[in-house]
C-alpha cells in the first residue's frame, strides 16, 4: 500500500461521508434529484464503495441492511468488525488494509466473493459460517503453513483461490498440495489448474486423496441428514407445534418436579399408571401437532392466494386509464387485504379453540386426583404401621405428617400445570405475534407504495406544469 496513506490523517466512518458516498453513487440526473428531495434511505442502498479514504476503523454500518456489495478497499483498517448487520453481503472488498486477523464475518452467510489481499494475515481461521463462499482472495499475506489452507475444504462451493505471494506458496509441493486438497477448485492464483497439474495431484496424494473422499462422504451424509432434521424442525415450528410430536412435553413436566421422584415411592403407585399417564398425555399431544400441520398448510396456502390476488389486482390496474386507476386500485386492493385479514383471523382462531391443552389439564387433575388417594392411603397405614415398602435413602416422605405429603402432591400438580399453561400459552402467543406482523407488513407496505404512487403523480404535475410554462413563455416571446 502507497506510503502516502502513512501522512493522511485517519479518516471516520460519520454521516457526511456515508451521505455524501451514497449521493455520489446513487442515480444521476431528475431520479438523483427526486431520491435526494425524498431523502436517502440507507437501508435501501444495495452497493456501496469507500475506498481510498484512510479509514482505519469501521463503524455506522448497520443501517445498511440490503447492502450485496461493500468495497473498503485501500484503506487504513486494522480489525474487521461492525460488519454484522449486513447479512445480506454477496461481495467484500477489504483488500490493501491493514488487518493481522480473520474475524467479525460470523453473520455474513450469503457471502460468496471475499478479497482479503495484500492484508497482514497469518493464519486462516474464523469463517466456518461461510458456506457459500466460490472466490477467495488472501494473496499477498504473511500465510506461512501449508496444512492450514486445508481449513478451506469446508466450502464446498470454492472455484476460485488466490495466495499468491504468501510464504507458504514457496513450497516446492504448493501446487499440487492445493490441486490435491481442492479437486473442486478451478482456478488457483488467477491461473486455471491444469490437467497435469491435477494427476500429479493424484499420483502423489493418491491416500490423502482416498481418505479425503470417504470423509466427505461421512459428511455428506451427516449434513443432509441434519438438513433434512432442520427442515422438519422448521416447518414444526412454523406450525407453532415444535416438539409436541413425542413425550417432550411430558418429560418436561417431570424434569422439574423434584417431588415426582418420592412420591413414585408411595405404597399403591404403580409404574403402570404412570406410563398410562404418559401415553395419554402423549396421544393429546399429537393431536396438536397433527391439528398444527394441517393448519399451517392451510394458512400458508391462504397466504399465497392473497399475494397472487394482489399481484394480478396491481396488473389490472397497469391496464386502466390513467384517471381510473387510484380510485379502481384502492377499492380492489383494500376489499382484498379485508377478506385476507378476515380469513386469517378465523383460522388463527379456529386453530386456538380446537387445541386439546385444555384436555391435558383435565388429565394431569385426574391424575392428581389418583395420587392423593394413593397418599391418603399410605398416610392412613402409615398412622397404623402398617406400611412395608422401605424407601431409599434420601427420597423418603415423613409419612406422619399429612401435610407435608399433601403438600408434595400439591407441588407436583402445580409444576405439571405450570409446564401445560406455558406451551400453551406459547404457541397462542406466537401465532398471535405472527398473524399481528403479517397484517402489519401487508398494511405498511400497502401504505408504502400508496405514497410512493402519490409522490410520483405530484412530481408528474410538477413537470407537466414546468413543461407549460416553459410552452407559454415561448409562445409570449
Amino acid at each position: 500500500m502507497s506510503s502516502v496513506y502513512d501522512t493522511v490523517e485517519p479518516s471516520v466512518v460519520d454521516e457526511e461521508m456515508l451521505q455524501k458516498a451514497v449521493e455520489e453513487q446513487g442515480p444521476q440526473g431528475q431520479a438523483g434529484r427526486i431520491a435526494r428531495d425524498e431523502g436517502v434511505q440507507y437501508h435501501e442502498v444495495c452497493q456501496l464503495c469507500l475506498d481510498y479514504r484512510n479509514i482505519l476503523k469501521i463503524d455506522h454500518l448497520w443501517q445498511f441492511t440490503s447492502l450485496t456489495k461493500l468495497q473498503l478497499d485501500n484503506n487504513i483498517i486494522e480489525k474487521i468488525e461492525g460488519l454484522e448487520r449486513l447479512t445480506n453481503l454477496v461481495w467484500l472488498d477489504l483488500s490493501f488494509n491493514k488487518i493481522e486477523v480473520i474475524e467479525g464475518l460470523d453473520t455474513l452467510v450469503k457471502l460468496e466473493d471475499l478479497s482479503l489481499y495484500h492484508n497482514r494475515i497469518s493464519i486462516i481461521e474464523n469463517m466456518d459460517s461461510l458456506q457459500k463462499l466460490h472466490v477467495l482472495s488472501l494473496g499477498n499475506n504473511l500465510l506461512r503453513d501449508l496444512d492450514n489452507v486445508v481449513y478451506l475444504r469446508k466450502f464446498k462451493n470454492l472455484r476460485t483461490l488466490n495466495l499468491a505471494g504468501n510464504p507458504l506458496c514457496k513450497e516446492s509441493n504448493y501446487k499440487v498440495f492445493i490441486a490435491a486438497h481442492f479437486p473442486e477448485l478451478v482456478y488457483l492464483d488467477f491461473r486455471i489448474l491444469d490437467k497435469q497439474t491435477r494427476e500429479e495431484a493424484l499420483s502423489k496424494y493418491q491416500v490423502v486423496i482416498n481418505d479425503m473422499r470417504k470423509e466427505d462422504l461421512l459428511e455428506l451424509k451427516a449434513l443432509d441428514v441434519k438438513r433434512r432434521d432442520e427442515e422438519e424442525l422448521q416447518l414444526h415450528k412454523d406450525a407453532f407445534v415444535e416438539f409436541l410430536n413425542g413425550p417432550y412435553l411430558f418429560e418436561s413436566m417431570y424434569a422439574d418436579d423434584t417431588e415426582a421422584v418420592k412420591l413414585a415411592y408411595l405404597p399403591g403407585f404403580s409404574l403402570t399408571l404412570l406410563l398410562t399417564f404418559q401415553s395419554q398425555m402423549v396421544a393429546l399431544c399429537m393431536q396438536v401437532f397433527e391439528m398444527g400441520l394441517e393448519q399451517h398448510h392451510r394458512r400458508k396456502a391462504e397466504v399465497s392466494c392473497f399475494f397472487e390476488c394482489s399481484l394480478e389486482a396491481v396488473r389490472e390496474n397497469q391496464q386502466k386509464a390513467t384517471e381510473l386507476v387510484a380510485a379502481f386500485e384502492s377499492c380492489r386492493r383494500e376489499e382484498i387485504i379485508k377478506d385476507f385479514e378476515r380469513n386469517i383471523t378465523d383460522m388463527v382462531g379456529g386453530f386456538i379453540e380446537s387445541l386439546t391443552f385444555a384436555q391435558c389439564r383435565d388429565l394431569e387433575n385426574n391424575h392428581n386426583e389418583r395420587l392423593q388417594e394413593i397418599a391418603v392411603a399410605a398416610l392412613d397405614k402409615a398412622a397404623a404401621n402398617e406400611l412395608e415398602e422401605d424407601m431409599p435413602e434420601g427420597e423418603q416422605l415423613p409419612f406422619f405428617d399429612k401435610d407435608t405429603v399433601m403438600n408434595a402432591v400439591s407441588a407436583s400438580h402445580d409444576i405439571h400445570l405450570l409446564k401445560i399453561d406455558k406451551r400453551e400459552d406459547e404457541l397462542v402467543t406466537r401465532i398471535n405475534s405472527w398473524m399481528t406482523v403479517l397484517m402489519k407488513s401487508i398494511q405498511d407496505a400497502e401504505g408504502k407504495r400508496n405514497r410512493k404512487r402519490i409522490s410520483e403523480i405530484h412530481h408528474y404535475i410538477d413537470y407537466v406544469k414546468t413543461q407549460l410554462d416553459e410552452v407559454t413563455l415561448h409562445r409570449t416571446l
